[in-house]
């Protein structure tokens, strides 16, 4: 290949990159989390990896080396930040995506459908369809004795009522029987008034 073929099939996967970057994060990630900073972090974080990765793909290095190197990388810069699995979860794929356009060893074409694929299983994995969304809530509850295993519908039910959620576990923790009140941990749907 000339120099002029490289430097366009580099430009090539540099803009292919940055579009499913754009897809994957302001898609799907920003979607579901409002997060500014990670956006942002995460979308010059494609970038650098996509062109150290491919700028030293002329040195003698595996894929496997390439992924090593920034996985590593990516562990000491967010080592000392609060981190959540999800966004660790978009961290890692924006890595993967960000490698194979740098350093796959296949044509232009197969690394769009992979690029699809991957994007699309993230989508998927989004949505209600893979899996409710649910939070954890931990109340006090103002009558220990309610409590009891024989007044779980009871108890369900007045706890649907007082908060307006669609109530799925409750698990009783500490109970004071001096104060009458008991600790509980309620698992709700996502979509009710307690969480907007």
């Amino acid at each position: 290949m000339t120099p002029n073929e490289l430097f366009n099939e580099l430009f090539l996967r540099f803009l292919l990159n940055a579009g499913f970057l754009l897809l994957l994060l302001r898609g799907v990630y920003f979607r579901v989390s409002q997060d500014r900073d990670s956006l942002f972090g995460f979308f010059l974080f494609g970038h650098g990896v996509f062109l150290i990765s491919a700028l030293m793909h002329d040195v003698d290095i595996s894929m496997g080396f390439a992924f090593g190197l920034f996985a590593v990388l990516s562990m000491l810069r967010y080592r000392t930040e609060s981190i959540s699995i999800r966004d660790m979860t978009y961290l890692f794929t924006v890595i993967v995506i960000s490698l194979i356009f740098a350093v796959g060893p296949v044509g232009v074409l197969s690394l769009v459908i992979i690029s699809v694929v991957l994007c699309a299983i993230v989508a998927l994995c989004e949505t209600t369809l893979f899996a409710p969304r649910t939070t954890v809530r931990r109340i006090v509850y103002d009558s220990a004795t309610a409590v009891g295993p024989e007044n779980r519908d009871t108890l369900i039910k007045d706890l649907e009522s007082r908060l307006g959620v669609n109530i799925l576990e409750v698990e009783v923790g500490e109970v004071d029987l001096i104060r009458d009140s008991a600790v509980l941990r309620i698992t709700s749907s996502v979509n009710n008034k307690l969480d907007s």
